[in-house]
């Protein structure tokens, strides 16, 4: 899952960046308004948190702009502002949830949560592809019902390969997937690394990761009738 984080306060947003990481979840951070449009123009987020008070203006604007083109990404908006009218006017005008500040890490986990899962996971709690389970909400997989141990990398780009099933995922969006924008040292090669990885620890199972030369990779259930 990957985030985008939109908040001027330096040291609070190296903590909630830090800790999402710990969730797993790939987090990209700015600061500015202007920051937050450019990110949205070119990269997909399963979530963004947004700070109302932005140095350029009020992060409200980002909200409009992302529903006035009919982006429907959650939007997880932060604010020191206690008053019931800026909570009601957020939520109006297209945020998903509003978090008061100060606030305790694990709220702000257990909402972050509740706003990918709806999207991702509510229909289908788990996925099964031949003798494997993944469990998105649990962050656990499972061969033959054994627990299989897999670091939030893995399981993330596991997780994409799983809900495309029989397609091919190029690396680029691959990476997109587990890595941020500040991630400038870590290169396409990364992902094969992942692939190896979990073909080893899956390597009793019917389903495969298949390399497509120049294309990507897929997930196939080699044991399907």
């Amino acid at each position: 899952m990957r985030v985008l984080l939109i908040e001027d306060a330096g040291d609070v947003a190296a903590t909630i960046a830090a800790h999402l990481g710990r969730e797993g979840f790939a987090c990209d951070v700015v600061d500015t308004a202007a920051e937050a449009e450019t990110c949205l123009a070119v990269q997909e987020f399963d979530l963004v948190i947004l700070d109302i008070q932005l140095p350029d203006g009020d992060g409200r604007e980002v909200l409009r702009a992302m529903r006035r083109r009919r982006d429907t990404t959650p939007v997880l908006m932060l604010s020191a502002n206690f008053s019931v009218e800026t909570r009601v006017g957020s939520l109006d005008e297209g945020a998903d949830d509003y978090l008061v500040k100060p606030f305790d890490l694990r709220e702000l986990s257990a909402r972050v949560r509740a706003l990918t899962r709806r999207g991702n996971e509510q229909s289908a709690p788990e996925i099964s592809v031949g003798d494997i389970v993944f469990d998105p909400s649990a962050h656990t997989v499972r061969l033959r019902g054994e627990l299989v141990p897999m670091t939030r990398r893995e399981l993330t780009l596991l997780n994409i390969l799983m809900r495309n099933t029989g397609r091919i995922i190029s690396k680029e969006k691959l990476f997109e997937g587990l890595f941020t924008f500040d991630d400038a040292d870590v290169g396409l090669n990364a992902i094969e690394l992942y692939v190896a990885r979990i073909r080893k620890k899956l390597g009793g199972s019917d389903v495969k990761i298949l390399t497509h030369r120049n294309l990507g990779y897929s997930l196939e259930n080699a044991g399907r009738d």
